[in-house]
């Protein structure tokens, strides 16, 4: 018996020195994946927030633009990743909202292949009008009456079949039972160019796209989503103030791993996010794209991310929106 004893102590013994070996994590430089490319306002997000991260956790954060396939190709590379919290994706409402609401053909499943670490923030979208064509809409009310009284002649546009863009006007005309035409384009700026131009009337951007045009005056926006006013835009009203309860859409970015990413290191992920989101300048340098910070346990964002999944799946089946089929 006590040669058996012996015979199975050792092993653990002979393992004990080694697991108490293992360096705290994060021992090396983490990998961040932002699944567009570089110099746009979600690159701009993930960047301002990296350069804090790294100093919160003492290791450097490599960040790495990965474009194409609308985020897919950035999630398939994060997916497939080894969960050891070296390697994170800056998710954010496309891949982890909008598109699997829409695609049924994803090479990733948004909610399966991933661990949820936390939420960085969000902003807003607003609702414009071309303020030289629509002189006279003024307000929510206002816009309604005229897309009633003109059916078929108000074309929105969006930055793509399926975008947030597109969505939340879909939304909105199924809240006010009215119709527009939708002319969808390659992306925020040519959508913008069009407005401006005239060749469409009315478009729900996110704020931070919208906000050069809006103190431009060329455009005029009439409300924003979410529940209470942006900072920026104190004296636009929102959609729920406009007459329409409970009516959302934001444009949010957050950060996830590979799935089986250890609670331990999850932990020590999230806690010192929220420390950056929280502390300093954070905020006033994620203002440049109104983007108010909304820091969220793990369990939280996860919650969130399947809560916003099922939202826009609810709208893209009522409105038939499919874009795989």
């Amino acid at each position: 018996m006590q040669r058996r004893h012996l015979l199975t102590t050792l092993p653990a013994l002979a393992a004990a020195p080694f697991a108490r070996a293992q360096p705290a994590f994060p021992a090396r430089p983490l990998r961040y994946v932002v699944p567009v490319a570089a110099g746009g306002g979600s690159d701009l997000v993930g960047r301002t927030v990296c350069e804090r991260w790294a100093r919160q956790l003492g290791q450097n954060i490599v960040v790495e633009n990965i474009g194409g396939g609308g985020g897919a190709i950035a999630c398939q590379a994060v997916a497939k990743a080894a969960p050891d919290g070296y390697t994170l994706l800056q998710g954010y409402v496309a891949t982890h909202g909008t598109s699997p609401a829409t695609r049924s053909k994803l090479p990733y499943d948004a909610l399966r292949d991933f661990t949820p670490v936390g939420m960085i923030g969000g902003t807003p979208n607003v609702l414009v009008v071309n303020a030289a064509l629509l002189g006279g809409v003024q307000t929510v009310a206002q816009f309604v009456a005229h897309l009633k009284a003109n059916p078929g002649r108000v074309n929105y546009g969006s930055a793509g079949q399926g975008s947030l863009t597109h969505l939340t006007m879909e939304l909105f005309k199924q809240a006010s039972g009215t119709f527009a035409l939708h002319i969808p384009y390659r992306g925020i700026a040519p959508a913008f160019t069009d407005l401006l131009g005239g060749q469409t009337q009315a478009m729900f951007p996110g704020l931070a796209a919208a906000l050069p045009h809006i103190r431009s005056g060329r455009v005029r926006p009439l409300a924003v989503t979410g529940a209470t006013r942006h900072p920026v835009l104190k004296d636009v009203p929102t959609l729920v103030e406009a007459g329409f309860p409970g009516f959302d859409a934001l444009q949010w970015y957050g950060v996830v791993g590979p799935a089986g990413l250890p609670p331990a290191i999850t932990r020590v992920l999230n806690d010192t996010l929220n420390a950056v989101l929280t502390g300093g300048d954070l905020r006033d340098k994620l203002a440049a794209e109104a983007v108010e910070p909304l820091p969220m346990a793990p369990e939280a964002f996860g919650s969130f991310i399947r809560a916003d999944i099922e939202r826009w799946t609810h709208l893209a089946r009522e409105r038939k929106i499919q874009l795989d089929d």
